[in-house]
This record gives C-alpha cells, sequence and structure tokens, in this order.
C-alpha cells in the first residue's frame, strides 16, 4: 500500500485568514492608550508611505515592546484574542472553511505571518494549527530587546515554508497556500495550488495567468484609528 504523501496548507494571516491586521489591532491593546497608538501607527505608516521595504517597518513595530515581559505580553495576547472572538468578526469564513477541510482531509495547516507569537498563538490553538511561520522578537532575561531574530515578510514566508516542506518531507506541488497581498507572492509561488484572498492588483494578474483559484476578500472592519 502507497504511503500518504505530506501535504501542508500555508496561510497568510491577516486579512486572509482573519479580518483584520492583527499587528496594529494588538499593538493598540497593549498600549491601551489611542495617543500613544496614533503615534506608534503613524510613524509605521510614514515609513511605509516613504517607500520602505515591509521588512523594515516590520523591525521597527517590534521596537515598541522593547522591556515588556514576554509572559505578559503573551497574556495579553490571549485577552485579546477573546475580545475580538467575542465580536463574531474576526475570522474570514470562507477561508476558515477552507482550512477546516484541509485539516479534515488530513492536510498539515501552517499559519505565515510577519506577526509573532504572541497574538499567533491563540489563533493557532483555536483552529488546531500544526505549525506557526512567524517573525521571532529577540528575548533576554525574559523581556523583549526591541529588536528582531527573523522576520517571516515577503521572501521571509517563502523561506520558512521551503524549510518547513523540506522538514516535514512534503513536495511543494502537494502543498496550497492563501495569501491576500503582494507581498505574498513568494509565498504563493513557492506551492503548486494557490488560492488568492480578495482584490489585491497584483495577485488578481497573477491569478488571471496563472489559473489560480480566487476566493473573496473578508469583510474588513473599520480601523482603529486614523493611521492603522
Amino acid at each position: 500500500m502507497p504511503t500518504k504523501r505530506t501535504r501542508i496548507a500555508f496561510f497568510d494571516v491577516d486579512e486572509t485568514l482573519i479580518t483584520l491586521k492583527s499587528m496594529f489591532s494588538f499593538l493598540a491593546f497593549v498600549l491601551d492608550a489611542p495617543d500613544d497608538y496614533r503615534r506608534a501607527a503613524g510613524r509605521l505608516r510614514d515609513l511605509a508611505v516613504a517607500g520602505a521595504p515591509r521588512e523594515e517597518t516590520n523591525r521597527m513595530y517590534y521596537r515598541h515592546y522593547s522591556g515588556r515581559i514576554e509572559a505578559d505580553v503573551a497574556a495579553s495576547g490571549r485577552r485579546w484574542f477573546e475580545r475580538e472572538l467575542a465580536t463574531g468578526t474576526l475570522f474570514h469564513t470562507e477561508v476558515t472553511g477552507e482550512l477546516e477541510a484541509h485539516r479534515a482531509e488530513g492536510t498539515e495547516v501552517a499559519l505565515v505571518s510577519g506577526s509573532f507569537a504572541a497574538c499567533l498563538a491563540p489563533i493557532a490553538a483555536h483552529l488546531g494549527v500544526d505549525h506557526t511561520l512567524c517573525t521571532v522578537p529577540e528575548v533576554v532575561d525574559g523581556r523583549y530587546t526591541g529588536r528582531v531574530l527573523s522576520t517571516v515578510i515577503g521572501e521571509g514566508k517563502a523561506a520558512a515554508a521551503r524549510s518547513l516542506m523540506t522538514r516535514q518531507g512534503a513536495s511543494p506541488e502537494d502543498c496550497v497556500a492563501y495569501g491576500d497581498h503582494a507581498s505574498d507572492l513568494p509565498l504563493l509561488l513557492t506551492v503548486g495550488d494557490v488560492r488568492t484572498v480578495g482584490d489585491d492588483p497584483v495577485l488578481r494578474e497573477h491569478a488571471a495567468l496563472r489559473g489560480w483559484t480566487r476566493l473573496p476578500g473578508a469583510a474588513v472592519p473599520e480601523p482603529i484609528t486614523e493611521g492603522s
């Protein structure tokens, strides 16, 4: 009897699997001060508008956790998740339906995100996810330093996915990936089955040329504040 081949379904998180930008929503929750959040989000927005690579803005984001106790931030992540889950609008139901179908078929599921474990771990636990590939902030003596050890953005997503496929013995052509933004393209191009979410023009063009499956975008909630 032939051995069953390992298949992995890779899911981008923000505005693909969930309807909001987890990093900004969680930062607002942690700072718990609208003015502080507006300043922090504004600096990140200005970097993006100036054309800074997403990897750079990702690293800048984690400076806001410098000095915070890792365990306290993880506890905040669980409280943040419970608050968002209670709204009934956190998850993109069509995409989570696909995730559940993959799990039912015995496919391994991996989250792939520039966010970090503090807010991804509760999502992964709730959905029964097998792997979480995410940005890893540096922790020394139990506190975040504000520096980042590795980012999972753009090509970083593709590298993390390829590494996991190698470790699990999965062939790329047997795997599937979901993403909503042009920055997810490196990830999507690593697998044989691609499902794009929403109307990003770059992904829409690739989907038309390559015959990728397209799924509707989520109904994204209003931003937390201006600049988010």
